[in-house]
């Protein structure tokens, strides 16, 4: 009796052996079905065609825009005319969601992009061909290896009352605002002073020269580089946090101390 259930107790497998070998099984057959899947849409669907032609932007603006711009970009009562607009307001106002237009509001907001980048521009190329307006700029003013001192002073001076000193943006009338520009990338910061979106004053070429335009840009980019070169932002509030922030820890530990010392001597 001892010999047969000593040969029991080593012929007894445990069950974490058993649970181990269904979950490598499972792993397996998993990952052998998802390859085939793979390699099954891979040859049965069709290669989406990335080279988009003036006439597939047209097509692409007939059915998503031309309900409130109008079939001609003569606008109607539920978005304005494109005449004159160019590929360059087309760029800034659907590779940032703003268009199409989910509702209509104070302003139109950011929102996650529903066309592709090959999409957006074929749309402007048929914008741009029926209504010729701004266009993209050389790479040399989006490089940002412009003057930052002079950005800086250039941008206190025309876009701080609406987006902040650090570009963090603000609230306007009627509930509008201005948008924070940490995550702008340079092209619509260009298209942005060209085409004038929103309640943005247009900064052509007489207000602001191209190379100046470039400045700001750089600007922008080095703000963006350097989050608070200074220290703890404080939500960028300036003087309304600062003060804050001093009342509470500032005298919060002069009065501290003072508390302390009065006890000691005591």
């Amino acid at each position: 009796m001892a010999r047969t259930t000593q040969r029991r107790n080593h012929g007894r497998r445990s069950p974490w052996a058993a649970a181990a070998l269904i979950g490598i099984g499972l792993l397996i057959t998993g990952g052998a079905y998802a390859g085939a899947s793979a390699a099954m849409a891979s040859m049965t669907e069709p290669t989406i065609n990335s080279a988009l032609t003036i006439d597939d932007g047209k097509k692409l603006f007939q059915a998503n825009c031309a309900t409130c711009h109008g079939l001609d970009l003569q606008g109607s009562l539920e978005g304005p005319a494109l005449y004159g607009v160019g590929e360059l307001s087309v760029h800034f106002q659907m590779s940032t969601g703003r268009m199409p237009l989910q509702m209509q509001g104070p302003q139109a907001p950011q929102k996650p992009v529903q066309f592709t980048d090959d999409q957006i521009a074929a749309i402007g190329e048929y914008i741009q061909s029926t209504s010729p307006g701004p266009s993209f700029p050389a790479d040399a003013v989006l490089d940002g290896e412009g003057d930052v001192a002079n950005g800086g002073e250039l941008f206190r001076i025309n876009c701080a009352m609406c987006h902040n000193v650090a570009g963090a943006g603000g609230a306007l009338t009627e509930g509008k605002y201005a948008p924070a520009l940490h995550t702008t990338t340079p092209l619509n910061m260009y298209a942005a002073m060209v085409t004038g979106p929103q309640n943005m004053p247009v900064f052509n070429d007489l207000n602001l020269t191209l190379e100046e335009k470039r400045d700001i840009i750089s600007y922008l980019l080095y703000l963006q580089e350097n989050e608070s070169a200074g220290g703890f932002s404080l939500g960028s509030l300036g003087p309304v946090s600062e003060g804050l922030f001093i009342w509470i820890f500032g005298i919060g530990s002069l009065i501290a101390i003072t508390v302390w010392i009065t006890a000691k001597s005591n």
